[in-house]
């Protein structure tokens, strides 16, 4: 699969690596790994990790990004990693590039690379390009490991997910073989200091629940201002204060952010992206996300979801 993008690799002399805005520990990871592999592969090439800060994944090396100016493109392959959809990749000065290519585990909804890699399957695109180093035979510093291994631990919820096989293992495996510190990885990714364990406490006190036990938090524009917090710490960060309450099935976190409303979708057991494509959004089948108008589209969602629960 990946073996068109290796030879695409191969033949420029820049490279410049693209995830999704607003990074997870997938998206830098595998931007961080695959930048590392091609830079030991292949000394002499130039090879850029572009994009938006890393937010709370910046304990991972290597997680500056680096400043490109616009000329540096022209001439460049881009890679696009860990992204779904042209207007979800950070920096969209790809489109300048001379040969364009993206490695994603998203479900397919339509291609805007050169060359694409996709693989709903995979529990991660950290998973993804892991694969690439084996098939490829390409040497892996322990930098590259310990990133690659960050981003398979988050997207598969700690090897929780039902996304997880006996391949996801294998790799993870090979991946502690060159130098991951698996306590270091769990300290930096859980530990957090007593005012986010009080305002986790404080959003599980928010929880309300629809007819057939659809969890929900609604969360508005002055709430959100009073709370002092970036969108991304209260829409993505707070939707799992639902996770493993018995009896539910579906949770759905409700940000009101810039007029708009971010709706982060999770289940247990059932897809429901099919519900986030409806609203315009996307995702894999049990964590999605979209953006909505308004509180009553919101609310409509909701009342979508809670239908599910009955079928």
């Amino acid at each position: 699969m990946y073996q068109q993008i290796f030879d695409e690799i191969a033949k420029f002399d820049t490279i410049i690596i693209h995830r999704h805005k607003n990074p997870d520990g997938d998206a830098l990871g595998s931007q961080i790994g695959l930048k590392n592999l091609i830079r030991t592969a292949f000394p002499d090439k130039k090879v850029y990790a572009v994009g938006d800060d890393g937010g709370r994944y910046s304990f991972i090396e290597d997680s500056t990004m680096d400043e490109v100016e616009d000329s540096v493109f022209e001439n460049a392959l881009c890679i696009i990693l860990d992204c779904g959809a042209a207007v979800l990749v950070s920096d969209d000065r790809y489109t300048k590039a001379a040969r364009t290519a993206r490695i994603d585990h998203h479900m397919y909804s339509g291609a805007f690379t050169d060359i694409e890699a996709i693989d709903s399957n995979s529990e991660s695109c950290c998973g993804q390009i892991t694969q690439l180093a084996m098939e490829m035979n390409l040497q892996l510093t322990p930098t590259a490991a310990m990133a690659l291994y960050t981003g398979m631990v988050t997207d598969s919820g700690r090897f929780r997910y039902d996304s997880t096989t006996p391949d996801t293992m294998r790799k993870a495996a090979f991946l502690m073989e060159h130098g991951v510190n698996v306590n270091d990885v769990f300290l930096n990714l859980y530990a957090e200091d007593l005012e986010d364990k009080k305002l986790k406490a404080s959003f599980i006190l928010k929880i309300k629940f629809t007819p057939n036990n659809v969890a929900y938090i609604y969360t508005t524009e002055e709430e959100m201002k009073a709370l002092n917090k970036d969108t991304f710490t209260i829409s993505r960060g707070m939707v799992n204060t639902m996770a493993d309450i018995k009896g539910v099935d579906i949770w759905v976190n409700f940000t009101e952010s810039e007029g708009k409303v971010l709706c982060e979708l999770r289940s247990g057991r059932r897809a429901v992206n099919h519900i986030a494509v409806k609203y315009g959004g996307g995702g894999h089948a049990k964590a999605c996300g979209a953006t909505v108008e308004s509180r009553e589209v919101a609310m409509a969602m909701l009342s979508d979801l809670d239908k599910l629960m009955q079928e």
